[in-house]
């Protein structure tokens, strides 16, 4: 106990000294300056984080499993986070839900609830999983920026120039722009960066619900089957694998859990965190279904079998083509807000850990003001920007390496799913709750956990095949 509890005060200490000059009641229980978010605030960042890029493989995903299974597992899998999210909403203070101390992080609650080797578990998988949603975003966004220039170039040669190009210097606009927004200190400040992020969420995916609704409108039909693709399409076994990496894409499309607590942490209280959040996790969790479902089916009923990987730039539309333009330029916008939103506890952790280990050295703890005309000095400080910006190099240079959209986001939404938004949160729930081994309760949540598992296994195999299939047919 005696080294965590150095840790604890060591934390308020490098906190609270900034503020020196702040009273009390600027403070919230643990000292730190008053938690100002809302429901609204807390809604706006899980739809940031929720309706992200996962949103335009949806109509993909449910042309593969088709018109029962594709809904019902999207109806599956919102239910899922709605119920693990709940569970770990109670676990961001340790026993009380009102007083308890309180978790800032995933891990905080990981350490402070389970203990021992867990931590780390935890921290690598939520820390890898990060850095590979940043390598996701930063694909997505390249991806949309071509189709800009793609859908302009189309429209100039009336479709005769096949305009082909690299994605490279897209990628590299995008990291450039990251940099930069990697610089905003800490999550309470980037609350502006959330709303214009969610705003621009239900932007295109309102554009790709409608261009769906017209091109349904246009042929008159409603394309698709009940089984998803037909097997003359595609072989048996591509059927299988693709149906394995659908459910992949649609765990992506729902994965917040891993910045849930960071969230939950910009709350103010009375009332407690906890009830708040779950209120946020339902709003947020209904909203994003509602939104999924229309776009993914009305994609899939405009598509049918040739339902592109990605709605908006796999020219499924070729017009009005500025409204594919504004779009995209949506997708964008949000995208640079969300690898914010994301990165942003891993930025916390790494820079946290540096201050504890190295608190004497001045490149790392020094903040330099620099006057802002009309505005509060920013704080510069010279670890955070070498390190920061390391990080976006290096996960614009992955995905440079490994262009497919679709397999990737399979990836990571396989394997981020299970350990993130099942396991832990229910383990968690089990200890703080003390649920006695093998009552009804415990069997219930171990099978919804086994589950979960068992679907994460199958949409890891079905991705990591799709990208061996991409990579073959690129070399």
């Amino acid at each position: 106990m005696g080294e965590n509890h150095h840790h604890e005060v060591f934390d308020v200490s490098i906190d609270v000294l900034p503020q020196s000059g702040s009273k009390s009641f600027d403070n919230d229980d643990d000292g730190r300056l008053k938690r100002t978010g809302t429901l609204w605030t807390a809604s706006a960042h899980i739809i940031t984080a929720v309706i992200g890029s996962g949103v335009l493989s949806l109509a993909w995903a449910i042309a593969q499993l088709g018109w029962i299974a594709g809904p019902a597992v999207m109806f599956l899998f919102s239910f899922f986070s709605y119920y693990t999210s709940s569970l770990l909403a109670d676990c961001y203070r340790a026993g009380d839900p009102v007083s308890g101390k309180r978790n800032y992080t995933y891990m905080d609650a990981v350490r402070s609830i389970l203990g021992g080797a867990k931590v780390k578990a935890c921290g690598l998988i939520q820390y890898l999983n990060i850095f590979g949603i940043a390598i996701g975003y930063t694909i997505a966004a390249s991806i949309s920026m071509m189709a800009i220039k793609r859908s302009n170039c189309f429209h100039e040669s009336g479709g005769d120039n096949p305009c082909h190009m690299s994605s490279n210097p897209y990628m590299i606009l995008f990291g450039v722009t990251e940099i930069v927004f990697s610089q905003i200190p800490d999550f309470d400040q980037i609350w502006w960066l959330s709303i214009v992020a969610a705003v621009m969420s239900f932007t295109y995916s309102l554009i790709g619900l409608g261009l769906g609704i017209a091109k349904v409108a246009d042929t008159g039909t409603l394309r698709g089957n009940l089984t998803g693709i037909s097997i003359n399409t595609v072989t048996q076994t591509q059927k299988l694998w693709r149906s394995f990496q659908a459910l992949g894409n649609i765990a992506f499309a729902y994965s917040f859990s891993v910045i849930l607590i960071e969230i939950q942490d910009t709350i103010k209280s009375p009332p407690s965190e906890a009830k708040t959040m779950k209120k946020a996790t339902v709003l947020s969790v209904g909203v994003t279904t509602l939104f999924y479902m229309l776009c993914g089916c009305m994609g899939y009923a405009a598509f049918g079998n040739l339902t592109p990987g990605n709605l908006l730039t796999g020219f499924g539309f070729y017009n009005p083509f500025w409204l594919l333009d504004i779009a995209n330029a949506a997708i964008v916008i949000h995208l640079v807000g969300a690898y914010q939103v994301f990165c942003q506890p891993l930025f916390a952790f790494i820079e946290k850990r540096a201050q504890q280990k190295w608190p004497e050295s001045e490149f790392i703890t020094k903040e330099i003001a620099i006057p802002i005309p009309g505005f509060h000095p920013y704080n510069l400080n010279l670890f955070r920007l070498v390190w920061r910006t390391i990080f976006v190099i290096l996960t614009t240079i992955i995905a440079m390496l490994l262009p497919f959209f679709n397999d990737v986001v399979g990836i990571l939404g396989a394997l981020g799913f299970w350990p993130l938004t099942v396991y832990f949160p229910v383990e968690m729930y089990i200890a703080q709750k003390k649920i006695p081994k093998w009552s009804n309760r415990w069997i219930c949540l171990q099978m919804l956990s086994i589950a979960c598992l068992t679907i994460s296994i199958a949409a890891a195999a079905g991705s990591i095949a799709g990208v061996m299939l991409d990579l073959k047919a690129t070399f």
